[in-house]
């Protein structure tokens, strides 16, 4: 004669093969608390490396005018000078570049033109303003980046 104890306890162990409603829900959780603890942690992130991208592109843009100076003993009248020479070059045979590695002038890193202004207006080291509106894409915002004043 076979026990009832032994059948419940075979039975037990089918019912019990998957996981509960319960526990999948606390791991879909705890796996959402993580998700959004690494997002919040990578925005940040993300912005500080499009700046230091841009501050970088800049610095290019800044030798690249130096080399331009050097040669033409005057600042370019435009970042595409730089690639190219200008039509109103007085002596079209000192200009050696292209100065700069591309085939157009790169964007920002949020994908605005960078912006160039000589004589300058904001930089008093004579060099030309060069400057980047930031995330924002609106010029003059306290997110703009800059070759002046840093």
């Amino acid at each position: 004669m076979m026990k009832p104890r032994t059948i419940w306890k075979g039975m037990n162990r089918e019912r019990r093969r998957g996981l509960t409603l319960i526990e999948v829900l606390i791991v879909l959780t705890i796996l959402l608390v993580i998700a959004s603890l690494a997002v919040t942690n990578l925005i940040p992130m993300q912005r500080r490396a499009y700046e230091n991208a841009a501050r970088t592109q800049i610095k290019a843009f800044e030798q690249a005018c130096d080399a331009y100076y050097l040669d033409l003993n005057d600042y370019p009248p435009s970042l595409d000078a730089l690639i190219a020479p200008p039509a109103d070059l007085p002596d079209p045979t000192k200009w050696n570049g292209p100065y700069l590695n591309a085939q157009a002038v790169p964007l920002d890193p949020w994908q605005h033109e960078y912006l160039y202004m000589y004589p300058p207006q904001r930089n008093t080291t004579g060099r030309p303003d060069i400057w980047s509106m930031g995330p924002d894409g609106v010029d003059g915002t306290e997110d703009d980046i800059t070759n002046w004043g840093q």
